[in-house]
Parts: C-alpha cells; structure tokens; sequence
C-alpha cells in the first residue's frame, strides 16, 4: 500500500469510508468477527490524526461460513482469507453467498483459474489481479450485488427499452 489519506492526492490508494455510520458498521462487524471467533492479523481500528472516517486495512482468518463478517457486504478495506481443500468447494461456497459482484483469482494453474471464472455466478472475475476495469468491459453484479451494468456498450442498457412492433400488411405480389 501506498498512502493512507486524501482520496484526491494521486499517491493515496487508501481514501476513508463515506461517512460515520459506515465506519462505525466496518468496526462493529470486525469486533462481531473476533467475537465469533476469527483471529485479527492486522487493523481492525479507526485510522487516528485523519479529518475524515477511516479504517485501516484489516485482514482476519478463522472464519465459518456461516458467520456474519463471512456472509456479509463489508464495503471497507477488510480482507477475510478462507482455507479450502478444493476448486469445487471454492465454487460451492462462492456460489452459496446472496451477492455476486466481482471474484478473486489468485493462482499459476490456468485450469483452476478458468474453472472458476466459468462457474463463480458472478458478475466479474479477476484473475491474479484485482480491480482492474476498463471503460470498455462491462462491470456489474448478479444477485443482490446489483442490476444492470456499468461500463462498455452494455451500459447504455439502462437508458433505452426495447420495442417490438408486428404490422400485418397485405402479402407481396
């Protein structure tokens, strides 16, 4: 990470969360977590010395998927890391969730990576990266994470409907 700050400067990677309610919803949902029983290995605080409401980046293991830091939209810099033993119980588990914006990739076997990206009922898939966009591609979700999509030609979607009219004429001579 970069810089930790205003969203505005070019060298910061890391702005603050829009406002106190949603900081205030990040924390609580972290110290939720650790009461469940994950384990904090780094943040999981306020960033101080900041004017604005800031999180500082937090990442936690030791989740089930049935808690509520596992099955939630966090929309903070919180990074759960989840054990797996199989591509298909990665699946399995990606596709269980409500929501269906984007998933993360992150391997050297091209197989897995496309086994992933074909079956994860999402709307995005990146694949040793992650948010990247180009204003080319569609970006959206499916689920609860969204109707419709941004981004691309399929973005002008949103702005036209589509008519269907049937004229019976008289038949060709």
């Amino acid at each position: 990470m970069k810089k930790i700050g205003d969203p505005m400067d070019v060298d910061t990677d890391h702005g603050p969360q829009i406002n106190k309610y949603q900081q205030d919803r990040i924390l609580a949902m972290i110290d939720q977590g650790v009461k469940d029983g994950c384990t904090l290995l780094c943040g999981g605080k306020k960033v101080e010395g900041l004017k604005g409401h800031y999180v500082q980046p937090t990442v936690m293991v030791g989740m089930s998927d049935h808690m509520e830091i596992a099955k939630e939209e966090i929309f903070g810099p919180v990074q759960l890391i989840f054990k797996f033993k199989t591509i298909a119980e990665v699946i399995e588990r990606s596709n269980a969730s409500q929501y269906g914006l984007v998933a993360g990739v992150f391997t050297n076997n091209i197989n897995n990576a496309m086994t992933v990206a074909r079956c994860a009922r999402v709307g995005t898939v990146w694949v040793n990266c992650f948010f990247a966009l180009n204003a080319n591609a569609p970006f959206g979700g499916c689920k609860q994470s969204g109707s419709g999509r941004d981004l691309g030609e399929e973005a002008l979607d949103a702005y036209t409907e589509v008519k269907t009219v049937y004229i019976k004429t008289p038949p060709l001579v």
